[in-house]
C-alpha cells in the first residue's frame, strides 16, 4: 500500500483537511474511499520473513490483534488531527482509558484523579486499582491547592476529564501539568467531551490523551472504538506490549466506520456546539430549571478555565430540574424529538439521567462529592434543527 497522504505537506494542513486526507493509504487499485481489510491474519513470503516480521525487524502486518491497514489509517489520521506523535486504537473507549491508566502502573504506585469522572473510570480507580496494591485519591478538579498537595505527596499518574462527565466540570490542564512535571507524574486527559476540534490537551501539557471514538468521531451511533495518543517512546515501551498481550483490539470494520466519520467531525462538532450554546441560553430562565451548565456560559462555575482551553463550548450541556428525580423523569418521558439514551456525541440529540444510568455504580455519597444529585440530566446536542430542539425542550420542561 502506498501512503498518499501528502508527506511533509500534511504538517501544514488545516484541521478539515487532516480529517479528510490524513493517513490515507491506497492499494494498487487506487480506491478513493479507504479500503476495508477484513482479515484476521496475513500471509508471509517465507518462514524467514515471518520470523523478521514477528521480531519487529521488518515492517508489515502480522495479526489483526496487533494492527491492520485499516486501523493504521485511522491511527495516522487521529495522530495528525490531535498533533500527537502516534496513536493506537482499541475496541472501545473504556478499552482505551483502562489501558492508558493501568499499563504504566505497578503495585505500590499512587494515582491522583479528579472527583468528576465517567462512572466506569471512577470505578476502576476506586475499586480495581486498590486490588493491585495501587493507592488512589480523588480531589476537587477545580481546587489547585488540593492538586498541589496531593501530587506533591508523590504519585505516578494523574487522570482528569475536562469538561468532565456528567456536569461538565473544568480542570486547568496546563496548571495540573506543571505540577505533574515537578513530581514526575504521568498526566492522562480524557478529552471525549471537547474533541480534538475544540481542545488540544497535548498542547496544554498532557502526556497522554484518550478518547471514546464512539462519541463524535463515529458520532452517528454505529460502532464502538477508542484511541490512545502520546509520544512514540511511551507508546512503544509501555502501551504496545500491553495492547498486544491484553487484547483490547479494534475491529477493522469499526475502525473503517470511524475513519469515515472523521471526515465530517469538524463540521458536526462546530454545528452541534452552536446549537448547544443556543439551547443552553434558551432554557436557562425556564421556571422548571434549577441550573444549567454549559462550558461557555458565564454562569458555569468553571467558565474561565473552559473559555481559556476550549475554542467553542462543545456539544454537551447539563440541566438540573426542580423537583428532583421525579421531575427529571417527567421531563425525560415528555421529550418527543430527543431520545433517552446514555450515549453522547451523536448526530441525534440524546438525554439521560446520570444518577441512575452512567453513574449508577456510584453511591449517593460518591455522586455528591462530584456535585451530582438526582435532579441532573445530561444532554447531548445533535444535528437536528435548533428550532425543533428548543421547542421539544420547552414543551418537556413545561410538563416537568
Amino acid at each position: 500500500m502506498a501512503d498518499a497522504s501528502g508527506g511533509d505537506a500534511k504538517k501544514g494542513w488545516k484541521p478539515a483537511t487532516k480529517a479528510v486526507r490524513g493517513g490515507l493509504m491506497r492499494s494498487e487499485h487506487g480506491e478513493i474511499a479507504e479500503a476495508l481489510y477484513l482479515t484476521s491474519g496475513y500471509a508471509y513470503d517465507s518462514a524467514e520473513q515471518a520470523m523478521r516480521r514477528m521480531a519487529g525487524e521488518e515492517p508489515g502486518f502480522v495479526y489483526s490483534r496487533y494492527g491492520s491497514p485499516t486501523c493504521e489509517m485511522l491511527q495516522q489520521r487521529l495522530a495528525l488531527i490531535e498533533g500527537a506523535e502516534t496513536c493506537r486504537v482499541t475496541g472501545s473507549g473504556m478499552g482505551a482509558i483502562s489501558s492508558a491508566i493501568m499499563a504504566p502502573l505497578k503495585a505500590g504506585d499512587r494515582v491522583v484523579a479528579a472527583k468528576a469522572l465517567f462512572g466506569s473510570c471512577r470505578w476502576i480507580i476506586a475499586n480495581q486499582m486498590p486490588k493491585y496494591g495501587i493507592e488512589t485519591v480523588f480531589v476537587d478538579g477545580a481546587d489547585m491547592e488540593a492538586w498541589e498537595r496531593e501530587i506533591a505527596k508523590g504519585c505516578q499518574l494523574v487522570l482528569i476529564e475536562s469538561p468532565a462527565n456528567p456536569l461538565l466540570d473544568g480542570v486547568d490542564i496546563a496548571a495540573v501539568s506543571d505540577l505533574c512535571r515537578k513530581a514526575g507524574a504521568l498526566l492522562v486527559v480524557d478529552n471525549v467531551f471537547a474533541t480534538p476540534i475544540l481542545q488540544k490537551p497535548l498542547e496544554l501539557g498532557a502526556d497522554v490523551v484518550v478518547y471514546s471514538a464512539t462519541k463524535h468521531m463515529d458520532g452517528q451511533g454505529r460502532v464502538m472504538a477508542g484511541a490512545i495518543l502520546c509520544d512514540e517512546a511511551r507508546m512503544t515501551e509501555i502501551y504496545d506490549p500491553w495492547l498486544r498481550h491484553m487484547g483490547p483490539a479494534a475491529s477493522p470494520f469499526n475502525a473503517w466506520v470511524v475513519l469515515k466519520g472523521l471526515e465530517t467531525l469538524k463540521l458536526r462538532v462546530e454545528e452541534q456546539s452552536r446549537s448547544a450554546a443556543r439551547l443552553a441560553d434558551a432554557i436557562a430562565d425556564h421556571p422548571a430549571i434549577a441550573a444549567v451548565r454549559y462550558p461557555h456560559r458565564k454562569d458555569h462555575p468553571h467558565y474561565e478555565v473552559h473559555k481559556k482551553q476550549m475554542r467553542m463550548g462543545g456539544t454537551m450541556m447539563a440541566l438540573s430540574v426542580k423537583g428532583g428525580q421525579e421531575s427529571a423523569f417527567r421531563f425525560l418521558n415528555a421529550l418527543e424529538l430527543v431520545d433517552i439514551c446514555n450515549n453522547l456525541g451523536d448526530t441525534k440529540s440524546l438525554a439521560c439521567h446520570p444518577s441512575t444510568t452512567t453513574h449508577r455504580a456510584l453511591s449517593d455519597e460518591e455522586q455528591a462529592t462530584m456535585g451530582l444529585d438526582r435532579s441532573w440530566i445530561r444532554f447531548s446536542v445533535g444535528l437536528e434543527d435548533a428550532d425543533d430542539l428548543e421547542a421539544d425542550l420547552i414543551q418537556a420542561l413545561n410538563k416537568a
